[in-house]
């Protein structure tokens, strides 16, 4: 087959659509597509040569992904690999618009999309220009200061672009990435994040075994151990675990993963956030950073197989640990991700299954046997997963995830799957309580459908069980229950499509070699009649309860509502599922029942009789002979019984009778073309008779049956959708039906019934148009020509009868005919459109009734509008019939785009993802047949615009600004659909639209006005006229809204009016994108797409361009990048005239200062004109307007600043220290020049200029890059501090104005008056104002400026202070190129002031001034601001002006600190060294700060791999120091009290007491670490446990102090962090320790610590035997603690243990607590009154008690099932419901609590027990009766 298309195509296409293959019309496809595919070569390549980026290449890249929609990729190789080049080379064009970039780059995704098709040697991309592309547009300079406008969907489309190039990069790429990003490896920066996410999303993972040494083994270790070794989960680590997610996928059994995989699932285990234990704090950070779930199932399902079986063993243990959760009493935010991770995890492993089984094998690395998945690997893991998965059915967020995760399980195992399911779905059946387990056993059913019936060798006795399910759901179509009624007509039209309802039993008697399940099927199939008539029995009783008379009022509506509309739908495409499924022997009773019902009852026909007629319909549809036979004659006859009275024809009433079965002949009629002609007298007489009845609801029933007539006879469709091609008419003893179930159908042999239509068929419905539509359009030309009245309902009628005859016969009428509009654009590249054929060939000896038809409804429509404005329901009738004259060829596009979504949601539900190839049922591929058809219909893409597609957009305008406001919003909608249809015509209609909103147009109505602003508006999917992304139509658009303003008819009293300008500008500022100046076609492209025009077939007609065409071609490129740049300008200098204009109300001034702050861009400076008028707006009386006003002036300092000259140079010249040859990261003696050293500081002009600044934090840390990019020499920078004659004229401007005392003075004022209280920040725009008037000026303006700073840091009002703080962080950055004399005289302005400014802090600005410090020390070296630093470090904490300013202070340094992050070690050590001595503050908001500041000094101390230890300080010396001063409070025993001290307390207080406060501030910096660090120092934190646990309470309480609730907080914390292998065992000994301490609190804490502790880190504490058994003989030594509260935490510990598997039900635990259980107690001695009571209880009742608990553990640790060890348990249990307490109380408490949880499902649990211990259980568990 292949070799005979490649004949006739001239190529072998790389993949075609199959389905394109099986259309009627099917073998004139290979032309038309060569056709097309030849224009698209030639016209593209010819543009592309002639440097026309729009129109031509823009034009000719859509009909591209149009050709691809149609025909998939139907071209050969070389053509693919050519186009994908071209295109690569387009999209990475520098200076190319970003909207047409992202329209190139789409195709060029979809283009990559089957890489199986093109291999690496096929195809090779180089991968920095998609670097510098996402480089320039994610990490965009100038974006923030608005000087260009992206998209909102630009970064998803750059990601997808990278992924589907990623595995065409060369085998260099991988080394020449890490050589570009590794230099931004520093963790305390956020060029981490950059770098790893760029690592994540370039690093090529697909290259072939032999290069694997080039790709991922360059990175592998390193980037894993990094991986490993951080511990607080910053946002960098999920881009890891992506990229390991994707290269395990990518390289199955590759890489060892196996010493990984219990870190691998502790982690996954924590990102999950499930709630532990009782009071757990969170950390925020975990919750947000958690890992990206669909990236954890990948590389779990990569992980499974291989020898040695580890990861499914973990995964068990995972799923084990969180069954539990997925209870459907369980509800919390974490559920969404359970359920995901659910239900992605089998279909991932189905993908997986089906890429090593069944894929055809290409290019890409297969998978080596070692590593496939056995057998058995697969039956472990669907075993693994049954428990969640079933307890997920019933999910409070509904059943659909585990529906999918069934479907995909039973795919692989239905024998595990579907037995289970079965036995909860058979319950739900029978009852009728629970309608919710209905629902959702239902739709898991459905889910496993396709497994169940299709048997196999796996589950041969599946079908057996469908007849039984069928018939049990048929209670389920009840007219009560809406939910229940959907999903049973899902349920029995799942399961109908799958099997041929045929009666079989007769075989058992013909056949002898069917096997027993063939037998038992065979018989069962005798049912099938039963079911289909007891089905239809319940439809009719669903049915007579839903009449309008039962259901209504008489008041109220008549139409349907919504619920019912889909019960109708519902029903009718079950029961035509149904009818399509039968034998004809079952149709035939089905038939007669139907038309029973149908003719013996009359029906309302609105509701009821909808649903009737329907089910007719779909018998007609079945078998078209049989029922027509029946159904015409029968309804013919009462039509015209009833109509023989003459009267009838005239009444507004209709008689029911009458109406009904013209309803019912209606539907009946929509059948097979050929079927009707039989019937052609009738039904042309009936027509004749009813069409013009007086009543509406007659005459319309009666163009429906035209419709109908007409659709038949002249539509191209199958007329068949039965599971088997055709049908299931055979004899038994030569096709068994049963051998069919479930089968699929098969592609190549489908064997479509089509209907084409005949030529009798085409000449009956023409006869019908000239018989009918003739006649009609007569009589209303005759009216608009005013030559005949006619009522208004008269023309209402023949517009509905010409509306219907337009949608059943739209398929014969050819296009509209007239002449292309020329000069709309100019182009030298042809621009026709391409016409598809659809199997139709039009007969142009006949009259085009589409022309006709149109020309009667212009004139028709000039009459109303002329005479009778208000006939709004003509006018919505003609704007229905003006839609479909422009679109309507046989189809709609929004009932395609419904059924392409509904056919996706059923092959979804319904496909066989393992197998793959496209084995869905034949009905399914039939319907994708159909679609494919539809879609060819309704391509419409670059249509030409003609002269009477003017007319008619011209009378839509016009209809879009009439009187009534509904006909205007109908209009717009077609109009908008227009306007996207042809090409070019925005343009064209533009002028007429703005016509309307034009000040000097006075005889505009108000109505006029609002419709042209919702035209230029548009809808939210279509055009938006106002916006459109080309500067010819915005240069008038813009202007033109701002001067409606002036309109008379524009008021702004009027709030729609409002309300709509609102919306303009809103839709305008939230759409647009900087449109592009610079249009020009480098010649890389052009040597590509001559290459295009020149190879391959087919070969392209298009001559290729000579000479003069290519010089003209550059020619017109400079002349429209020229052009684009004067409109640029005009449109500028129109919006600024408009705002010059005094009369202009407010309102308009805010848009039009809006449209101008979008015109700034980063390629062109703005004119200066407008830098005039930015830059006096900045003392406008508005505040919105001085907003935008700053913004552009940050924006236009940018556009001005002059560029310095940077030099590259080799980082080891600098510091004469070699580079270590291989990776080591942090403090080394290469990068130690950089650090600050207060010895060293440039003090003179000599050692500044010296002095080699590096700004950036980052450069140094992790390895050098090989050119370190530095600033030139002074001597080569621009020239500072110009004179006013040496600047250009736009630097004039600013110069002036802010030379201005008077600007200033107004300006300062402005900006230190208050926004809105409470709520103001510092602000980042006016700080990047600052910056760019001091970079570009120097200090030209400080003499002026500093009056006002020194007047406004001496005010305390917080707007003033929040002034001076921008101006100064402004400063500060900006003084960047200052030389060396202006660098200090600015400093010894500045450390005055801020030393005011710090001792006058508040509370509410000190944020501000922390932003600030923060703001001016970013990305600068800290040698350049050792002033500042000196200054800060003064003495933060001096005690002068309170704690507050303390606090303050300390906020404000740390902030400048934290930003030169690992720069600064000696600062760091002089600051530790001070606050050591002050760490025993006395006021909380200190110690909180301190605390931060603590963590920022030890954050650079981490423990990363390839990381020297830093010479910052280190957590260890400063614990060492910490723990000498806490001794007093280690040593003694007794209870640690929180002190608090009296503010005039004289004298040293005692050691202990100081002990006391220190701990309380060592507290607040390990809380306030936990969050932020990146690893955390576990030894040291141990030293300092015992102390917690002493501290910490057991209750939870919030009126314990600070010092209790802390300790609480930080040893939640600390349990939560991840623990290595050898760390484990420390963490036991101190925990062992603790435990035998004295005070019970300690001991009750461990455990609540080991609960969370275990299970965050549980595979890595299962990895280690030694660990588990020092855990159990831990709990279990608790268990017999003398204090019972001890006692009953450890048993809920236990319990826990058991329930997450971390310990298991093994038989000595059993015997342990049953020897325990069996300690005999002490007999009980009488007491003589008065002697003292003895209290502690005596070890024999511990030990018993312990033994009791650890049952009852046992117990409760299932609380969802019932082992087989648990009966044994309870009856044990119960022998001691007398005890003494408090083990009676444990007792009740169990049985209770196994009670409640068992309730549910205690049918199933029953099973479990012997009648003898269910007996017992009875007595214990139902409380006696007190009255008996």
């Amino acid at each position: 087959m292949k070799k005979a298309q490649s004949d006739t195509l001239g190529f072998v296409p790389q993949k075609d659509i199959v389905y394109n293959k099986l259309l009627p019309y099917a073998d004139r496809l290979d032309d038309e597509s060569n056709d097309i595919l030849n224009k698209i070569k030639g016209n593209l390549g010819r543009a592309v040569q002639l440097r026309e980026i729009w129109p031509g290449v823009l034009f000719w890249t859509r009909k591209l992904s149009t050709y691809m929609r149609l025909y998939g990729r139907k071209f050969s190789k070389e053509d693919h690999v050519l186009f994908i080049k071209l295109l690569y080379e387009l999209v990475t064009i520098p200076r190319l618009e970003i909207s047409m970039m992202q329209g190139l780059a789409r195709l060029l995704i979809n283009l990559l999309k089957k890489r199986e098709l093109l291999s690496r040697e096929d195809l090779e991309l180089p991968w920095r220009p998609l670097y510098e592309l996402h480089d320039r547009i994610l990490f965009s300079k100038t974006e923030h200061l608005g000087l260009n406008w992206f998209p909102n969907s630009v970064e998803s489309v750059l990601k997808t672009l990278v992924k589907s190039c990623r595995p065409y990069f060369s085998e260099t790429a991988t080394q020449e990435m890490l050589d570009e990003w590794r230099p931004l490896l520093c963790p305390f920066d956020v060029t981490m994040q950059r770098a790893i996410s760029y690592f994540e999303l370039f690093l090529p993972t697909t290259l072939p075994p032999e290069l694997h040494h080039k790709g991922f083994k360059l990175w592998f270790n390193e980037l894993i151990n990094l991986w490993v070794s951080v511990q607080n989960l910053p946002s960098w680590e999920v881009h890891l675990v992506n990229l390991f997610a994707r290269l395990a996928n990518d390289n199955i059994g590759y890489i060892d993963w196996d010493p990984y995989i219990p870190k691998i699932f502790t982690r996954i285990l924590r990102s999950l956030n499930l709630p532990v234990g009782t009071s757990q704090m969170m950390v925020p950070r975990y919750i947000t950073n958690a890992y990206d779930i669909s990236h954890v199932v990948l590389w779990v399902s990569s992980l499974l197989g291989g020898p040695s079986k580890q990861a499914q063993a973990q995964l068990s243990g995972l799923f084990n640990s969180i069954t539990s959760f997925f209870h459907p009493s369980n509800h919390g935010r974490w559920l969404m991700k359970l359920m995901k991770l659910l239900q992605r995890l089998p279909a991932s492993v189905v993908r997986r299954l089906h890429r090593e089984r069944y894929r055809k094998p290409s290019w890409l690395t297969p998978i080596p046997d070692s590593h496939k998945l056995t057998e058995e690997d697969i039956t472990d893991f669907v075993q693994s997963m049954m428990q969640p998965v079933l307890l997920a059915m019933f999910s409070k967020t509904g059943s659909l995830d585990a529906a999918q995760a069934l479907q995909n399980l039973a795919l692989m195992r239905p024998e595990l799957v579907i037995p289970p399911v079965l036995e909860k779905t058979y319950p739900a059946l029978e009852t009728l309580t629970e309608p919710h387990q209905l629902t959702a056993t239902l739709s898991c059913m459905i889910g496993v459908a396709r497994s169940l019936v299709s048997g196999g060798q796996r589950f041969p006795e599946g079908p057996t069980h469908m007849l039984p399910l069928l018939m049990r759901a048929l209670p389920g179509v009840d007219p009560n229950d809406f939910s229940k009624c959907m999903i049973t007509f899902q349920f029995i039209a799942t399961f109908v499509t799958l099997v041929p309802l045929v009666d079989c039993s007769s075989a058992l008697h013909e056949r002898t070699d069917l096997t027993e399940v063939e037998r038992e099927m065979c018989s069962a199939s005798a049912e099938f009649e039963d079911f289909v008539l007891q089905f239809m029995d319940r439809c009719f009783a669903l049915i007579d309860s839903s009449t309008l008379e039962q259901t209504r009022e008489e008041t109220e509506t008549e139409k349907m509502t919504h619920l019912e509309s889909l019960v109708e739908l519902g029903l009718s495409s079950t029961f035509s599922t149904i009818l399509t499924q039968c034998s004809l022997d079952i149709f035939k009773v089905a038939l007669e029942k139907v038309f029973n019902f149908a003719t013996t009852n009359i029906f309302e026909t609105r509701v009821a009789g909808r649903m009737v007629a329907d089910m007719c319909r779909a018998a007609a549809k079945c078998h078209p002979a049989e029922s027509l036979k029946i159904f015409v004659p029968h309804c013919c006859n009462a039509i015209n019984q009833i109509s023989v009275n003459e009267e009838v024809l005239n009444e507004e009433e209709l008689d029911k009778e009458f109406l009904w079965n013209l309803q019912l002949l209606s539907e009946v009629s929509r059948v097979d073309g050929d079927k009707i002609l039989l019937y052609r007298s009738e039904l042309v007489q009936i027509l004749q008779l009813t069409l013009h009845l007086k009543c509406k609801q007659g005459y319309t029933l009666a163009c429906n049956l035209l419709h109908h007539i007409l659709r038949s006879t002249a539509l191209i469709y199958p007329t068949e959708y039965c599971s088997v091609p055709g049908g299931f008419h055979k004899p038994i003893c030569d096709y068994l039906p049963i051998k069919d179930w479930g089968r699929p159908g098969d592609l190549w042999n489908l064997d479509i019934r089509w209907h084409v239509p005949s030529v009798e068929e085409t000449s009956l419905a023409f006869y019908l148009l000239d018989l009918i539509l003739q006649p009609e359009l007569q009589r209303l030309q005759r009216f608009a020509k005013g030559e005949q009245d006619m009522s208004r309902d008269d023309v209402l009628q023949s517009l509905t009868i010409i509306q219907h005859c337009l949608l059943g016969a739209g398929s014969l009428m050819p296009p509209l005919k007239g002449e292309p509009i020329p000069e709309l654009v100019h182009s030298m590249v042809n621009l026709d459109e391409t016409t598809l054929y659809t199997g139709m060939e039009y007969d142009e000896s006949r009259e085009n009734y589409r022309d006709a038809i149109c020309s009667v409804m212009r004139q028709l429509l000039h009459h109303i509008l002329e005479h009778s404005e208000d006939d709004t329901k003509s006018l919505f009738s003609i704007i229905k019939i003006i839609s479909d004259l422009l679109h309507f060829k046989g189809s709609h596009k929004h009932e395609f785009d419904s059924r392409w979504k509904s056919f996706n949601l059923v092959k979804k539900s319904m496909e066989n993802r393992l197998h793959g190839r496209k084995q869905h049922i034949r009905a399914l591929l039939i319907d994708r047949v159909m679609l494919q058809h539809e879609l060819r219909k309704l391509t419409v893409e670059g249509c030409q615009y003609k002269s009477i597609h003017q007319e008619l957009m011209r009378d839509l305008l016009r209809l879009s600004t009439s009187t009534y406001s509904q006909v205007r919003s109908r209009a717009q909608n077609v109009l908008f659909t227009a306007l996207g249809t042809y090409n070019f015509c925005c343009r064209d209609l533009i002028p007429h639209v703005l016509e309307f909103i034009n000040p000097d147009n006075h005889s505009v109505t108000q109505q006029q006005f609002k419709g042209a602003l919702y035209c230029l508006l548009g809808n939210h999917s279509g055009v938006c006229l106002a916006n459109l992304h080309d500067w010819e139509c915005i240069t008038l658009t813009w202007p033109a809204i701002v001067r409606s303003g002036l309109s008379s008819a524009m008021s702004l009293e009027k709030p729609s009016i409002v309300r709509l300008f609102d919306d303009l500008a809103d839709k305008i500022h939230r759409q647009y994108e900087t449109i592009g100046i610079d249009f020009s076609i480098p010649d890389d492209c052009c040597a590509v797409a001559s290459q295009l025009m020149t190879t391959g077939n087919p070969f392209p007609e298009e001559p290729v361009p000579s000479e003069e065409e290519t010089k003209e071609g550059l020619r017109r490129q400079e002349l429209k990048n020229s052009e684009s740049v004067e409109k640029y300008k005009q449109l500028i200098g129109d919006l600024l005239d408009c705002l010059s204009n005094s009369n202009m109300p407010w309102k308009f001034e805010h848009i039009a200062i809006g449209f101008l702050s979008l015109l700034l861009r980063d390629d062109h400076q703005l004119p200066p004109a407008a830098v005039t008028f930015f830059v006096e707006n900045l003392n406008h009386d508005s505040l919105y307007v001085r907003k935008v006003a700053i913004s552009a002036v940050a924006g236009i300092m940018k556009q001005i600043k002059r560029q310095h000259k940077k030099v590259p140079v080799s980082p080891s010249e600098l510091c004469e220290v070699m580079e270590p040859s291989r990776i080591v990261a942090g403090d080394r003696s290469d990068n130690q020049w950089l650090q600050y050293n207060s010895s060293n500081l440039p003090h003179t002009e000599q050692s500044w200029d010296q002095c080699v600044f590096v700004e950036k934090t980052h450069w140094g840390y992790y390895c050098w890059p090989r050119k370190l990019m530095m600033y030139a020499s002074e001597e080569e920078q621009p020239k500072q501090n110009l004179s006013r004659e040496e600047m250009t004229e736009r630097e004039q401007i600013i110069f002036d104005h802010f030379s201005d005392p008077v600007f200033i003075n107004q300006f300062i004022e402005f900006l230190s008056l208050e926004d809105r209280k409470g709520k103001d920040k510092f602000s980042p725009r006016r700080f990047c104002l600052f910056k760019g008037l001091f970079r570009n000026f120097g200090d030209a303006f400080l003499p002026l400026l500093r009056p006002h700073l020194e007047r406004l840091v001496a005010e305390s009002h917080e707007s003033k202070q929040r002034c001076v703080a921008e101006i100064i962080s402004g400063l500060i950055r900006g003084c960047k190129h200052w030389s060396f004399s202006k660098v200090v005289n600015l400093w010894e302005l500045l450390c005055p002031l801020l030393r005011i400014a710090l001792s006058n802090i508040t509370i509410e600005t000190y944020a501000d001034w922390g932003t600030c410090i923060a703001t001016a020390c970013e990305s600068r070296d800290p040698r350049k601001l050792h002033w500042l630093f000196e200054m800060l470090m003064e003495s933060p904490v001096n005690g002068e002006g309170g704690s507050f300013v303390d606090a303050c202070r300390l906020y404000v340094l740390q902030g400048g600190l934290a930003q030169q992050e690992w720069r600064v070690p000696e600062l760091l050590h002089r600051l530790l060294q001070y606050l050591e001595p002050k760490l025993t503050q006395v006021y909380k908001n200190v110690r909180e700060r301190i605390g931060s500041v603590l963590t920022y000094i030890f954050m650079i101390d981490v423990n990363l791999p390839l990381t020297q230890p830093t010479t910052s300080p280190r957590i260890s010396d400063f614990t060492e120091r910490i723990l000498l001063k806490l001794k007093p409070l280690t040593e003694g025993d007794e209870e640690i009290q929180n002190h608090v001290v009296e503010e005039n307390e004289v004298g040293e207080q005692d050691e202990r007491t100081q002990a006391i406060k220190l701990l309380k501030t060592v507290l607040k910096w390990l809380i306030a670490s936990a969050g932020r660090s990146f690893t955390t120092a576990v030894p040291e934190q141990l030293r300092l446990l015992p102390l917690l646990f002493k501290i910490a309470p057991v209750e939870n309480d919030d009126s314990y102090d600070e010092l209790k609730r802390d300790a609480k907080s930080c040893l939640s914390l600390m349990s939560q962090g991840l623990l290595y292998t050898d760390q484990i065992p420390m963490v036991l000994t101190v925990l062992r320790e603790i435990a035998g301490s004295s005070s019970w609190h300690a001991r009750y804490t461990v455990l609540t610590y080991l609960q969370i502790m275990v299970f965050y880190n549980l595979f890595t504490f299962m990895s280690d035997l030694k660990a588990v058994n020092d855990v159990r003989t831990l709990v279990l030594k608790l268990l017999e603690d003398e204090q019972l509260e001890v006692r009953e935490m450890a048993a809920t510990t236990l319990s826990g243990f058991l329930q997450c598997n971390f310990l298991s039900m093994d038989a000595p635990i059993q015997a342990h607590f049953e020897a325990l259980c069996k300690t005999r107690l002490p007999k009980k001695r009488k007491r003589e009154l008065g002697s003292v009571v003895d209290t502690i209880p005596s070890a024999d009742l511990v030990r018993r008690h312990a033994g009791v608990l650890g049952l009852s553990a046992c117990i409760l640790s299932s609380p969802y099932d019932v082992p087989t060890w648990m009966p044994q348990l309870l009856m044990d249990l119960s022998a001691h419901l007398n005890d003494t307490q408090p083990i009676e109380m444990t007792v009740k408490k169990t049985l209770s609590n196994f009670r409640r949880t068992h309730h549910d499902n205690w049918q199933q649990h029953k099973q479990q027990f012997t009648d003898d211990q269910l007996l017992v259980l009875t007595d214990l568990l139902v409380s006696p009766c007190y009255y008996a």
